[in-house]
This record gives C-alpha cells, structure tokens and sequence, in this order.
C-alpha cells in the first residue's frame, strides 16, 4: 500500500518525500509542475538512492488523477497542491479559489471511491488571521486576511464536514508556520518563480549578487522593530511533522489539528541579521510600503505537536540561514543551473 503526495515536487513535498523514503515508506507522487521542476525527482533519488513512482497530472484533471488510483493501492494521502501566495491570491481570487478548492474535491471523491480515507492536509496559519495575542493555539478563533488563508479555511471546514458525514476518515491538519532552509545537502530547497513572494529566497537571491537589495515590506508594524514578525521554521523539521503525522492518520479516525512552527517569532530585521551572522555575508535592504494582507505578528503554540504526535522542531535559525545559504550557492539559479 502506497501513500499519495500531491504538489510532491514543491518546496515542503520534496522534503517530505525524502524523509518518508528514509522511513521505508512506499510513495506515489503527484505534481503538474505549476510551481515546480521534473528534475527534482533526481534531486530526491541522488539523496535518497530511491526513486519513485510519478505522475503529471493536475488535480483539476479528475480522470487523469483517477487513472493513479486505478493503477496503484494507495491508502492514504498527504495533500500538498495549490496554489501559496499570497499577494498574488488578492490579486487573483477566482483563480485561486477553483484551482485549490476543485482540486481538493476531485481528490477527496477519489480518496473516498477507493476507500483511501486517510488525509494529511498542508494548511497554513494564515487561518488564524489577525490573532488577538501570541503564541497561537488551535482552538483560537478563525479567520483570514487573503484569499490564499480563505481557501485553506475552506478546505480544513470541508474534511471536517467529510468526517463528520463519515466516521471511517482519519483527517490531520497541519497548520505551517513558515518554512525555510533546505535540505543540507544542497540538492533540494525552495526555487521561487520570478521575483520570490517569501523572504528567505529573497535574502539568499541578495547575498549571491542575483538582486541589489532586500525589500523590507513595512517598518511601522506592532513589533519590538516594526517589521513583522513570524515563526520560521526548518523545512526538514516541518517535513518530519508529517512523517509522525501519517503515522497517527493511520491508527485513528477523526479530525485534528496542530501547529507546526518552532514556538518562536522573529522579525523581518532579526532573520537578516542571523542570516549575517551565519553566513558572514551583508545584507542591504531597503524599506518599502506593506504588502495587501500582511499582519504584525504570528507564531505558534506547538504543545499539541509535542504530546500527540510527538514531534518538536530541531533547527535553530541560523541553521536554516545556513541551509537556505547553502542551497542558493549550489543553485544561483535554482534547479535551473
């Protein structure tokens, strides 16, 4: 019996790939490389010594993604596919919306036809919107500032109302903080398309001389600098969440939910200086306006990752200055070079 990964050739997919292959774990991998490369699979298979079994195939495809049901035993699935960013989502809402919402129907409908009810699902912080106070739990209220977070939302209150139609499904949701690194062999990490959405990829675009300088979106937020502040977290750590979290899928049913971040915020500034500090290079920066749907400050209570699923982040953040480093010194021009 396999387990399913859509988007698998993304940034948190890949990483997560390599950690279940490590585990012994039998994959089928889905992806249509929206925001992604094929050569990823040979990034994976040099780490790793294994190669799995892919499909091109978009999730908005109901037969093509049917034919990877019918042609494996698949029992469970960790869904990573859709659409991220989120000022491009503002911009872009009705794409947004039926791409990551469609996508996620034609999927469950197949997970439930071939008795694979079992989900992992990569949801985001985003859904807590602007939070009253920090750190953030699960059971704070809910809420979102862009398009992005809303279809997250919607897709949490969708296999909570599957599950509760059906008892035999085992639903984990697990809400990222924000992932950064790479994995430290350089091999893989996150390779933005055009000008990166995320800062990490920015920073790293900087220090190798790709763009002159970082823009800081914002300097008058509520924060001990004024530019905001977010739970960074390892990407092979937050990969590791979900190895733990398949694991529970499989020995439960119902719906949970958990927040995997590190339980600490820093801000735009505090990441520029650990980057310096890490890799000994500077980092000019510039201050420009706020982006549409940015707040003041977010980061994680992760408690509950701890006592049920066992899992705590490992990574510092200049280890993940270090490994994002490493990987765009490898990669200037991502999986292109």
């Amino acid at each position: 019996m396999s387990i399913l990964i859509t988007g698998g050739t993304g940034f948190i997919g890949s990483h997560t790939i390599v950690e279940l292959l490590a585990a012994g774990r039998e994959l089928v991998v889905v992806d249509n490389f929206c925001n992604s490369k094929p050569c990823v699979l040979d990034r994976i298979e040099q780490i790793t010594g294994k190669r799995v079994k892919f499909y091109e195939v978009d999730l908005l495809d109901y037969d093509g993604l049917e034919k990877v049901f019918q042609e494996n035993e698949i029992d469970s699935c960790i869904h990573f596919a859709g659409l991220k960013a989120v000022g491009e989502s503002c911009a872009q809402p009705l794409r947004y919306y039926h791409n990551n919402l469609t996508g996620t129907f034609n999927l469950c409908a197949l997970l439930s036809k071939y008795g694979a009810k079992r989900i992992v699902f990569s949801s985001s912080a985003t859904v807590y919107g602007n939070p009253a106070s920090v750190p953030i739990r699960e059971d704070f209220p809910l809420s979102t500032t862009n398009p992005y977070g809303e279809t997250k939302l919607m897709i949490e209150r969708i296999l909570k109302d599957i599950y509760e139609a059906d008892h035999e499904w085992s639903v984990s949701i697990l809400r990222y903080f924000n992932p950064i690194g790479a994995h430290s062999s350089g091999l893989i990490g996150e390779d933005p398309q055009g000008i990166p959405n995320n800062l990490l990829p920015y920073i790293t675009q900087v220090a190798s001389g790709k763009r002159e300088f970082l823009s800081v979106f914002g300097n008058d937020y509520n924060t001990h600098d004024g530019t905001g502040v977010r739970d960074y977290i390892h990407v092979v750590d937050l990969a590791r969440a979900h190895l733990k979290a398949i694991e529970l899928a499989e020995t439960v049913t119902g719906v949970d939910y958990f927040n995997i971040g590190t339980g600490t915020g820093y801000s735009v500034l505090d990441i520029v200086n650990a980057y310096e500090k890490a890799t000994g290079k500077k980092i000019p920066y510039k201050i420009t306006p706020r982006r549409p749907g940015d707040i003041d400050m977010c980061y994680a209570d992760p408690t509950k990752a701890y006592e049920k699923l066992g899992w705590r982040a490992q990574y510092g953040i200049e280890e993940m200055c270090r490994d994002a480093n490493n990987w765009q010194m490898k990669n200037p021009n991502g999986y292109d070079s």
